[in-house]
């Protein structure tokens, strides 16, 4: 017996062609002429406890999302050059994660220290003894691990290890959890690893540590970005991945923030930066305001 086709419906198909892929106005207001006044407002910060100069907050990710490359970006945008402090794998092909050890990056502006770190973790893989462990997380965000840890995929680290500091004080603890997450490959992510971030989620909500996600390798994602980087909030694409986002992990969009990393390029660019800028604008308050009502974990 032969087989049948039915053939698709011609008006369907160019309906679905003629979708508009952008939008008749941004859906998320943004000002492209702010990066000066971002860049003098995070170099005056002031943390909002007297006992803590210099908010940390964690960058957590998936192997390749580009978290070790989203720390270089922040420098760079202050910079004003490019710069690649926290180490990169440049193979296309990534098996395992890049970063082995627990590192806190300040960033600076004009000579002075900016009063946040981001602290740089190992990547987050789906396998159980792979990448990062969720207890790792949690700890190093509750200020449990020291700098210079390094990971072990089969075991978390425990209360008796020398790296593991028993009496954490605010200044060792994280404020703000950042998970990376890639736009380009969002909706392939592996439910065990959104597992692993739900889990961490979960955990670290009930202490009031808040989470955000940066999207990045928007340009990948979608051609009229990569074309025109002010395009971001008229893509349709770019919200749709923000919403997947959202309802994989369960951060609101409204602590979404999509960017461009900066990879191969050789000088900085103030549409990339402005969008970057506004991302640690936004972290580092939300940081903050943790860091007002905190206590001791």
């Amino acid at each position: 017996m032969g087989l049948f086709f039915t053939k698709p419906d011609e008006k369907l198909m160019q309906q679905w062609q003629q979708q508009p892929k952008e939008l008749d106005k941004p859906w998320r207001d943004f000002s492209w002429g702010q990066k000066e006044a971002l860049k003098e407002n995070l170099k005056n910060f002031s943390m909002s406890h007297p006992d803590v100069n210099h908010v940390k907050i964690l960058v957590a990710g998936q192997i390749g999302a580009g978290k070790s490359s989203f720390i270089n970006s922040v420098d760079s945008a202050f910079q004003g050059r490019i710069t690649s402090r926290a180490l990169v794998n440049a193979s296309d092909g990534y098996s395992h994660s890049f970063t082995q050890i627990l590192k806190g990056f300040s960033i600076r502006s004009g000579g002075k220290k900016l009063p946040f770190v981001f602290k740089d973790i190992m990547g987050l893989e789906p396998d159980v003894l792979a990448g990062s462990q969720t207890e790792d997380i949690i700890n190093a965000l509750y200020g449990h691990v020291k700098d210079g840890y390094k990971f072990n995929q089969e075991q978390a680290l425990r209360y008796n290890d020398q790296q593991y500091n028993c009496e954490p004080n605010l200044s060792d603890q994280c404020f703000c959890l950042v998970y990376v997450i890639a736009a380009d490959t969002v909706q392939f992510t592996d439910d065990r690893l959104i597992d692993k971030l739900r889990i961490i989620r979960q955990r670290i909500s009930e202490k009031g540590i808040p989470q955000v996600i940066v999207m990045t390798k928007v340009d990948e994602a979608c051609p009229q970005v990569k074309n025109d980087l002010r395009k971001i909030y008229k893509s349709k694409k770019i919200k749709e991945k923000m919403e997947l986002c959202s309802a994989k992990v369960g951060v609101p969009m409204s602590q979404i923030f999509p960017v461009k990393n900066y990879h191969n390029e050789i000088d900085t660019n103030d549409d990339t930066d402005v969008l970057i800028l506004k991302a640690v604008e936004q972290i580092v308050q939300i940081a903050n305001d943790r860091l007002e009502d905190s206590e001791i974990y």
